[in-house]
């Protein structure tokens, strides 16, 4: 995607569009993705950003199809009517996270075509190098309110 495209739910009368908070979306079967996840519920522990597997039904409602080909696939954030993936997804989490978080927001310095070759590469290789669970992870008690289904 070269620039950030309008975030339409294909269903008009969907609850789901009535979010008005921002999702990250995630391969739930990644032990980096988790991570990033465990990571983001920590620095944002008020649930400013909401949470959902790309195995799961809001992924299926509100993405783009994915590919067949999970190497293909990239982290996806949904912000102000706006959706983003793979580097741009990063940089914007860290935007609207703020404080510290904005630092990484330099990373837009580095023109896209090289840094989504970076990030492209390290999501090729995610389940070699850091591992694969069987199944999505599961929220505990206090983390169900910001995950999505």
């Amino acid at each position: 995607m070269a620039a950030p495209q309008s975030f339409n739910p294909t269903v008009s009368h969907n609850p789901m569009a009535s979010i008005q908070q921002p999702i990250v979306f995630f391969d739930g079967e990644c032990v980096m993705c988790n991570g990033f996840v465990d990571l983001l519920l920590k620095v944002d522990p008020v649930g400013t950003i909401l949470i959902a597997p790309l195995q799961g039904q809001t992924a299926k409602q509100y993405l783009p199809p994915l590919p067949i080909d999970r190497k293909a696939w990239s982290i996806y954030y949904h912000d102000r009517g706006h959706l983003y993936d793979q580097s741009d997804a990063f940089i914007q989490i860290c935007k609207r996270l703020g404080g510290v978080w904005s630092v990484f927001r330099m990373v837009g310095w580095i023109p896209r075509p090289i840094r989504d070759r970076i990030y492209r590469l390290i999501a090729r290789n995610r389940y070699r190098l850091f591992g694969r669970r069987a199944t999505c992870r599961m929220p505990s008690a206090l983390e169900q309110k910001r995950f999505l289904p």
